[in-house]
């Protein structure tokens, strides 16, 4: 750690970086987990939820350097491995299979979701135990930021489609009742 004097002992700055850099390296799953869905999404909406995703994936990359910048800021060193990465994530990598267009968007959410969910208590931890305000208020910036790609991605899905409860994945009624009719006038 490097030595500063601005209001916070080296413990406490130490907790500000150890939370920082966890966050670092979700941020940077979430990012290659978007750039590979981006690249490898398949199905009928491919044109938009191409663009969509390669959106997402350059706010995403804006967030690391900001989480970056910020670790240095409390005077400590970045994360910048992916073996740090890996160690530190509190997300699961996508290895190898892509899912359908739904499946690209829920696992996406629920990687927003649990960004946000720790997001929430590192804000806590930041102002509470570590009386570190500006800590604090960086986690939200980024929380809000997550909140807001996460309804976006919500928005994609169907309203037939997957929702979320509490980070868990649940089926949602799909027949309306023109579906109903429609069906029953086919057999």
């Amino acid at each position: 750690m490097e030595r500063l004097n601005i209001g916070l002992t080296d413990q406490q700055r130490k907790g500000i970086v150890e939370s920082l850099n966890k966050l670092l390296a979700d941020e940077h799953v979430i990012y290659i987990k978007t750039r590979n869905f981006h690249w490898n999404v398949v199905g009928p909406r491919f044109h938009d939820l191409h663009i969509f995703l390669e959106k997402q994936y350059e706010q995403l990359a804006a967030i690391i350097d900001e989480v970056a910048e910020n670790a240095r800021m409390f005077g400590g060193t970045a994360a910048g491995s992916m073996k740090e990465f890996l160690k530190l994530t509190r997300l699961e990598e996508n290895s190898g299979n892509v899912p359908d267009e739904n499946g690209i968007l829920q696992s996406l959410i629920d990687d927003h979701e649990s960004i946000i969910r720790t997001l929430r208590e590192d804000i806590e931890h930041a102002d509470e135990d570590l009386k570190a305000a500006d800590a604090a208020d960086f986690s939200t910036s980024v929380l809000e930021q997550h909140n807001k790609m996460a309804w976006m991605l919500r928005s994609f899905l169907p309203t037939s489609g997957l929702a979320t409860s509490g980070g868990k994945k649940r089926d949602v009624e799909t027949k309306t009742e023109s579906d109903k009719t429609l069906a029953g006038s086919h057999r």
